[in-house]
Protein backbone atom coordinates (compact mmCIF):
# COMPACT_ATOMS: atom_id res chain seq x y z
CA UNK A 1 0.00 0.00 0.00
CA UNK A 2 1.01 3.51 -0.84
CA UNK A 3 1.12 6.32 1.75
CA UNK A 4 -0.92 9.10 0.21
CA UNK A 5 0.05 12.95 1.32
CA UNK A 6 -2.64 15.06 -0.30
CA UNK A 7 -2.63 18.88 -0.21
CA UNK A 8 -0.81 18.98 3.47
CA UNK A 9 -0.33 22.50 4.88
CA UNK A 10 1.38 23.64 7.95
CA UNK A 11 2.69 27.53 9.28
CA UNK A 12 4.01 27.98 12.92
CA UNK A 13 2.60 30.81 15.15
CA UNK A 14 5.87 32.93 14.14
CA UNK A 15 4.09 32.72 10.26
CA UNK A 16 6.53 30.63 8.42
CA UNK A 17 5.29 28.72 6.32
CA UNK A 18 6.52 25.41 6.94
CA UNK A 19 4.41 23.18 4.11
CA UNK A 20 2.68 24.41 1.38
CA UNK A 21 -0.31 22.02 -0.12
CA UNK A 22 2.36 19.54 -0.42
CA UNK A 23 1.06 16.24 -2.32
CA UNK A 24 3.10 12.72 -2.23
CA UNK A 25 2.36 9.49 -3.45
CA UNK A 26 4.90 7.49 -1.39
CA UNK A 27 5.09 3.36 -2.24
CA UNK A 28 6.79 0.49 -0.58
CA UNK A 29 10.78 0.82 -0.53
CA UNK A 30 13.10 3.77 -0.20
CA UNK A 31 11.76 7.08 -0.90
CA UNK A 32 14.01 9.84 -0.68
CA UNK A 33 12.97 13.62 0.41
CA UNK A 34 15.72 15.79 -0.04
CA UNK A 35 16.02 19.49 0.64
CA UNK A 36 18.36 22.08 2.39
CA UNK A 37 17.96 22.89 6.18
CA UNK A 38 14.81 24.19 6.85
CA UNK A 39 12.90 23.45 3.71
CA UNK A 40 9.82 21.44 5.70
CA UNK A 41 11.43 18.10 5.54
CA UNK A 42 11.30 17.61 9.54
CA UNK A 43 7.65 19.41 9.55
CA UNK A 44 6.76 16.57 7.34
CA UNK A 45 8.19 13.93 8.97
CA UNK A 46 6.94 15.08 12.58
CA UNK A 47 3.57 15.38 11.13
CA UNK A 48 3.57 11.80 9.45
CA UNK A 49 4.57 10.51 12.64
CA UNK A 50 2.01 12.22 14.38
CA UNK A 51 4.14 14.38 16.74
CA UNK A 52 2.21 17.64 15.35
CA UNK A 53 -1.03 18.57 13.47
CA UNK A 54 -1.42 19.72 10.26
CA UNK A 55 -3.13 23.29 9.25
CA UNK A 56 -5.34 21.18 6.38
CA UNK A 57 -4.84 18.29 4.01
CA UNK A 58 -4.67 14.77 4.71
CA UNK A 59 -2.28 11.55 5.27
CA UNK A 60 -3.82 8.11 4.27
CA UNK A 61 -2.32 4.69 4.03
CA UNK A 62 -4.88 2.20 3.03
CA UNK A 63 -8.03 2.26 5.34
CA UNK A 64 -5.94 4.53 7.98
CA UNK A 65 -6.40 8.10 8.09
CA UNK A 66 -2.88 8.57 9.91
CA UNK A 67 -4.23 12.46 10.69
CA UNK A 68 -7.25 11.29 12.83
CA UNK A 69 -6.21 7.69 13.57
CA UNK A 70 -2.49 8.31 15.06
CA UNK A 71 -2.65 5.66 17.79
CA UNK A 72 -3.64 3.15 15.09
CA UNK A 73 -0.72 4.88 12.80
CA UNK A 74 1.69 4.63 16.00
CA UNK A 75 1.39 0.71 15.46
CA UNK A 76 2.78 0.31 12.02
CA UNK A 77 5.10 3.41 12.87
CA UNK A 78 9.13 3.29 13.10
CA UNK A 79 10.28 6.39 13.92
CA UNK A 80 14.67 7.97 13.88
CA UNK A 81 14.26 11.38 14.49
CA UNK A 82 17.27 13.99 13.72
CA UNK A 83 17.83 14.21 17.39
CA UNK A 84 17.26 11.11 19.44
CA UNK A 85 18.90 10.84 23.33
CA UNK A 86 20.18 7.76 24.34
CA UNK A 87 20.84 6.89 28.43
CA UNK A 88 24.69 7.06 28.23
CA UNK A 89 25.38 4.66 31.20
CA UNK A 90 22.59 1.86 29.90
CA UNK A 91 23.82 -0.70 28.21
CA UNK A 92 21.99 -1.17 24.61
CA UNK A 93 20.66 -4.68 25.21
CA UNK A 94 18.89 -2.98 28.42
CA UNK A 95 17.74 0.10 26.64
CA UNK A 96 15.72 -1.73 23.98
CA UNK A 97 14.22 -4.40 26.64
CA UNK A 98 12.49 -1.16 27.72
CA UNK A 99 11.32 0.27 25.12
CA UNK A 100 10.44 -3.04 23.24
CA UNK A 101 8.04 -3.25 26.63
CA UNK A 102 6.87 0.68 26.13
CA UNK A 103 5.22 -0.94 22.76
CA UNK A 104 3.71 -3.90 24.05
CA UNK A 105 5.92 -6.99 24.07
CA UNK A 106 4.68 -7.74 27.42
CA UNK A 107 6.09 -11.51 27.02
CA UNK A 108 9.92 -11.91 28.28
CA UNK A 109 10.73 -14.38 26.16
CA UNK A 110 9.48 -13.03 23.16
CA UNK A 111 10.94 -9.58 24.02
CA UNK A 112 14.42 -10.87 24.47
CA UNK A 113 14.13 -13.21 21.19
CA UNK A 114 13.30 -9.31 19.38
CA UNK A 115 16.27 -7.59 20.98
CA UNK A 116 18.75 -10.04 20.24
CA UNK A 117 17.12 -10.21 16.33
CA UNK A 118 17.44 -6.59 16.09
CA UNK A 119 21.25 -6.14 17.58
CA UNK A 120 22.00 -8.61 15.40
CA UNK A 121 20.70 -7.03 12.33
CA UNK A 122 21.93 -3.67 13.41
CA UNK A 123 25.64 -5.38 13.62
CA UNK A 124 25.35 -4.66 17.58
CA UNK A 125 25.24 -7.78 19.22
CA UNK A 126 28.41 -8.10 20.20
CA UNK A 127 28.63 -5.04 21.88
CA UNK A 128 25.23 -5.46 23.50
CA UNK A 129 26.50 -4.95 26.68
CA UNK A 130 28.36 -1.94 26.62
CA UNK A 131 26.70 1.37 28.01
CA UNK A 132 25.45 3.52 25.06
CA UNK A 133 27.82 6.42 26.46
CA UNK A 134 30.45 4.49 24.83
CA UNK A 135 29.62 4.28 21.43
CA UNK A 136 30.17 5.98 18.01
CA UNK A 137 28.38 8.29 16.32
CA UNK A 138 27.41 5.37 14.21
CA UNK A 139 26.77 2.75 16.37
CA UNK A 140 24.11 4.91 17.97
CA UNK A 141 22.52 5.38 15.00
CA UNK A 142 21.76 1.70 13.93
CA UNK A 143 20.67 1.89 17.71
CA UNK A 144 18.45 4.08 16.68
CA UNK A 145 17.37 2.16 13.81
CA UNK A 146 17.16 -1.06 16.21
CA UNK A 147 14.57 0.49 18.18
CA UNK A 148 12.93 2.40 15.39
CA UNK A 149 12.36 -1.44 14.42
CA UNK A 150 10.67 -2.89 17.18
CA UNK A 151 6.93 -4.39 16.52
CA UNK A 152 7.56 -4.42 12.75
CA UNK A 153 6.75 -1.24 11.27
CA UNK A 154 5.38 -0.82 8.21
CA UNK A 155 5.97 2.64 7.62
CA UNK A 156 9.34 3.77 8.81
CA UNK A 157 11.10 7.09 9.23
CA UNK A 158 14.77 8.40 9.42
CA UNK A 159 15.44 11.97 9.46
CA UNK A 160 19.21 13.04 8.47
CA UNK A 161 19.89 9.43 10.04
CA UNK A 162 24.09 10.08 8.03
CA UNK A 163 25.08 13.34 8.89
CA UNK A 164 28.07 13.42 10.81
CA UNK A 165 28.87 9.61 9.83
CA UNK A 166 32.55 9.22 8.15
CA UNK A 167 32.41 7.24 4.88
CA UNK A 168 32.64 3.31 6.61
CA UNK A 169 29.79 3.51 9.07
CA UNK A 170 27.49 5.93 5.99
CA UNK A 171 27.92 2.78 3.58
CA UNK A 172 27.26 -0.27 6.91
CA UNK A 173 23.86 2.07 7.41
CA UNK A 174 23.16 2.57 3.49
CA UNK A 175 23.31 -1.13 3.56
CA UNK A 176 21.17 -1.85 6.56
CA UNK A 177 18.27 1.08 5.20
CA UNK A 178 18.50 -0.75 2.11
CA UNK A 179 17.26 -4.36 3.39
CA UNK A 180 15.00 -2.50 5.11
CA UNK A 181 13.58 -1.29 2.28
CA UNK A 182 12.95 -4.44 0.72
CA UNK A 183 9.72 -5.17 2.70
CA UNK A 184 8.75 -1.56 4.56
CA UNK A 185 8.29 2.20 3.05
CA UNK A 186 11.34 3.94 4.74
CA UNK A 187 11.53 7.43 4.23
CA UNK A 188 14.18 9.03 4.61
CA UNK A 189 15.28 12.82 5.02
CA UNK A 190 18.07 14.49 4.33
CA UNK A 191 20.15 17.21 2.87
CA UNK A 192 22.90 15.10 0.99
CA UNK A 193 22.28 14.40 -2.29
CA UNK A 194 25.02 11.12 -2.30
CA UNK A 195 21.91 9.38 0.09
CA UNK A 196 19.26 9.64 -2.28
CA UNK A 197 21.46 8.49 -5.18
CA UNK A 198 22.79 5.53 -3.41
CA UNK A 199 19.56 4.44 -2.03
CA UNK A 200 16.49 5.88 -3.23
CA UNK A 201 14.20 4.32 -5.72
CA UNK A 202 12.05 7.84 -5.97
CA UNK A 203 12.35 10.81 -4.01
CA UNK A 204 10.84 14.63 -4.16
CA UNK A 205 12.74 17.85 -3.31
CA UNK A 206 11.63 20.33 -0.84
CA UNK A 207 12.14 23.91 -0.42
CA UNK A 208 10.71 26.64 1.03
CA UNK A 209 7.97 24.01 2.42
CA UNK A 210 6.69 23.40 -1.33
CA UNK A 211 7.42 20.23 -4.18
CA UNK A 212 9.80 21.24 -6.80
CA UNK A 213 10.60 17.98 -8.11
CA UNK A 214 8.96 13.80 -7.94
CA UNK A 215 10.40 11.45 -9.14
CA UNK A 216 13.27 8.45 -10.00
CA UNK A 217 17.00 10.07 -9.78
CA UNK A 218 17.37 8.18 -13.25
CA UNK A 219 14.95 10.52 -14.65
CA UNK A 220 15.47 13.86 -12.42
CA UNK A 221 19.12 13.70 -14.24
CA UNK A 222 17.97 12.91 -17.89
CA UNK A 223 15.31 16.12 -17.39
CA UNK A 224 18.83 18.27 -17.33
CA UNK A 225 20.71 16.52 -20.20
CA UNK A 226 22.33 19.03 -22.64
CA UNK A 227 21.29 21.95 -20.20
CA UNK A 228 24.75 21.66 -18.25
CA UNK A 229 27.86 24.08 -19.07
CA UNK A 230 30.90 24.16 -17.56
CA UNK A 231 33.58 26.99 -17.09
CA UNK A 232 36.89 28.42 -14.70
CA UNK A 233 36.61 31.57 -13.98
CA UNK A 234 38.66 34.22 -12.31
CA UNK A 235 37.06 34.40 -9.01
CA UNK A 236 36.74 38.16 -9.05
CA UNK A 237 34.02 37.51 -12.39
CA UNK A 238 31.78 34.92 -10.36
CA UNK A 239 28.65 38.30 -9.72
CA UNK A 240 29.19 38.90 -13.30
CA UNK A 241 28.32 35.14 -14.61
CA UNK A 242 25.34 35.30 -12.29
CA UNK A 243 23.66 38.25 -13.36
CA UNK A 244 24.14 36.56 -17.16
CA UNK A 245 23.75 33.11 -16.56
CA UNK A 246 22.07 30.78 -14.31
CA UNK A 247 24.76 29.20 -12.33
CA UNK A 248 23.43 26.40 -9.71
CA UNK A 249 27.40 25.62 -8.46
CA UNK A 250 30.69 26.57 -7.93
CA UNK A 251 33.75 24.85 -6.48
CA UNK A 252 37.50 26.64 -5.90
CA UNK A 253 40.24 24.47 -6.96
CA UNK A 254 44.43 25.96 -7.04
CA UNK A 255 42.54 29.85 -7.40
CA UNK A 256 40.41 28.86 -10.12
CA UNK A 257 36.62 29.26 -9.37
CA UNK A 258 34.98 26.28 -10.92
CA UNK A 259 31.01 27.10 -12.27
CA UNK A 260 27.91 25.58 -13.81
CA UNK A 261 24.99 26.94 -15.19
CA UNK A 262 22.24 25.60 -16.57
CA UNK A 263 21.11 26.68 -20.98
CA UNK A 264 19.03 25.21 -23.23
CA UNK A 265 21.91 26.35 -25.62
CA UNK A 266 25.45 27.03 -25.72
CA UNK A 267 26.87 30.16 -24.24
CA UNK A 268 29.80 30.27 -25.19
CA UNK A 269 32.30 32.37 -23.90
CA UNK A 270 34.54 29.37 -23.44
CA UNK A 271 31.79 27.28 -21.16
CA UNK A 272 32.13 23.61 -22.24
CA UNK A 273 29.13 20.93 -22.36
CA UNK A 274 28.91 18.84 -18.78
CA UNK A 275 27.17 15.71 -17.88
CA UNK A 276 24.27 16.40 -15.77
CA UNK A 277 24.13 15.00 -11.61
CA UNK A 278 21.76 14.91 -9.41
CA UNK A 279 23.38 17.65 -7.31
CA UNK A 280 22.87 19.77 -10.68
CA UNK A 281 19.17 18.71 -10.02
CA UNK A 282 18.82 19.40 -6.34
CA UNK A 283 20.52 23.08 -7.08
CA UNK A 284 18.48 23.81 -10.35
CA UNK A 285 15.30 22.73 -8.44
CA UNK A 286 15.93 24.73 -5.24
CA UNK A 287 17.40 27.77 -6.88
CA UNK A 288 14.03 29.58 -7.52
CA UNK A 289 13.21 29.39 -3.65
CA UNK A 290 17.03 29.98 -2.28
CA UNK A 291 20.00 31.99 -2.76
CA UNK A 292 22.54 29.30 -3.68
CA UNK A 293 25.65 31.75 -2.28
CA UNK A 294 24.37 31.23 1.09
CA UNK A 295 24.25 27.55 1.05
Amino acid sequence: MELLIETLSKQYSNGVQALNNVSLHIPQGMFGLLGPNGAGKSTLMRTIATLQKADSGSITWGELNILEQQEEMRKVLGYLPQEFGVYPRVSAEMMLDHIARLKGLSNRKERNETVSALLQKVNLYKERKRNLGTYSGGMKQRFGIAQALIGNPKILIVDEPTAGLDPAERNRFYNLLSEIGESTIVILSTHIVEDVKTLCKQFAIICSGEVMYVGTPHDAVKTLEGKIWSKAIDKTEIEAYREKYKVIATQLSEGKLFIRVVSDDNPGEGFTASEPTLEDVYFNAISAKVDLVTL
